[in-house]
């Protein structure tokens, strides 16, 4: 690791505000015309730059994250902007978070005087950004799946002039895809399974290592999974439609979101990540408890959030027509986005100025005091990378 200088740094907090046209509200409290997004700007003392690193990441809350953090310190200047879905994910558009990226960008350069913003693109900030960027070079989305606005090619998408992707899963939708649980045969009553596909029953004759065959059908019938939830989804949007409601929504519960074999088996997708442990604690628990991926979501949020075949930001095929210069760092021992995740988004990067990185030990938020060698060495790459640009002061 370089030596390098540490700096204090202030934490100004800010709001960023624009009117909403939206035809229904997806979010409680506030203003109900106008979207407002929670920001920070974590600025180095003494320290002027005309680059910015702008953090968003679909449900916020990373404001206070080590890596957030340990920017500033390093002479970096860095904004980090929730989206208006902090902390609560049911309803969530991902169409909506791209304008709200749209705003943040817009007032880092048009207010605060920023030339150059760099996306930081943090787990799942990762297809956010790629997401984002896709459209802002040349917007094709024109409604959400589910046919409502925004129209991404009516709106100013600044685009960015880089993008680092951090702990970077390859998307929400996949993410969830793979770690959904197949053995559930009934929505409505998740204790009618399948025992053969259930992993944590102890009676399963599959257990780990997995063969590759039942790795296949457990893998196939997780897509089918999330195929079912989809086609009820779109049933029940068009009856409400047909019945003269078209804005009217549903809630529902998804059970059985943290049933990834590999948290069980380290022989696939091998890493240094522990075996029995995925980054919300025991996945056996997390599987059926309250903070599960997409536990509980609105029909207009599956199609835009976790659907399979219908959500539009999908790092890999986003990643394809990026055009500007890619940071991919992954960590070694990340138990929320393994390494195939880091290489399936480095591979799919579409611009020739790409590096990636692996950590070796790293941990997905570089918690404690045994990472912090760890977030040393991701900093003093991103240094590097950020200088080789003339995107820093330093």
């Amino acid at each position: 690791m370089s030596e390098r200088k540490r700096f204090e740094y202030e934490r100004k907090p800010y709001l960023i505000v624009f009117e909403d046209t939206s035809a229904y509200r997806d979010t409680y409290g506030g203003v109900s015309e106008h979207v407002v997004l929670e920001s920070y700007l974590l600025r180095p003392k003494g320290v002027p730059s005309d680059t910015v690193i702008v953090f968003m990441h679909p449900i916020g809350g990373g404001a206070y994250l080590p890596m957030t953090n340990a920017l500033p310190r390093a002479g970096h200047h860095v904004i980090y902007c929730n989206s208006r879905y902090r902390g609560v994910d049911s309803a969530l558009i991902m169409e909506k978070v791209v304008q709200d990226l749209a705003a943040c960008v817009k007032d880092a350069r048009e207010r605060l005087g920023y030339q150059n913003v760099i996306l930081g693109g943090w787990s799942g900030g990762g297809a956010l950004s790629l997401f984002y960027q896709q459209q802002a070079q040349h917007p094709t989305v024109t409604c959400t799946p589910a046919g409502d606005p925004p129209d991404l090619t009516r709106l100013d998408l600044p685009p960015a002039d880089g993008i680092m992707l951090l702990a970077a899963h390859i998307s929400r939708h996949g993410t969830l895809t793979e770690w959904l649980d197949p053995s559930i045969l009934d929505e409505q009553d998740p204790t009618k399974r399948d025992p053969e596909l259930d992993i944590y029953n102890p009676d399963n004759p599959n257990q780990p290592p997995y063969s590759p065959e039942f790795i296949e059908r457990y893998r196939a019938a997780q897509i089918a999974r999330n195929r079912r939830i989809t086609a009820w989804v779109k049933e029940t949007l068009a009856d409400l439609k047909a019945q003269g409601e078209p804005l009217m929504e549903r809630g529902f519960v998804v059970h059985g979101t943290m049933a990834d074999p590999r948290w069980l088996d380290p022989t696939l997708d091998p890493s240094d990540r522990p075996p029995g442990r995925c980054y919300l604690g025991d996945p056996r628990i997390v599987n059926m408890g309250p903070v599960g991926l997409a536990r509980f979501s609105t029909l207009r949020s599956w199609l835009s959030q976790w659907s399979y075949d219908d959500a539009n930001a999908d790092g890999p095929r986003c990643a394809a027509d990026i055009k500007v210069p890619t940071l991919v760092i992954g960590n070694t021992a990340d138990d929320a986005c393994t390494p195939s995740h880091t290489h399936r988004l480095f591979e799919a990067i579409g611009h020739p100025d790409k590096e990636m990185h692996m950590i070796k030990g790293a941990t997905h938020y570089y918690a404690g005091p045994d990472q912090v060698p760890h977030l040393n060495q991701a900093v003093d790459i991103i240094t590097r990378w950020l200088g080789e640009r003339s995107w820093t002061a330093l």
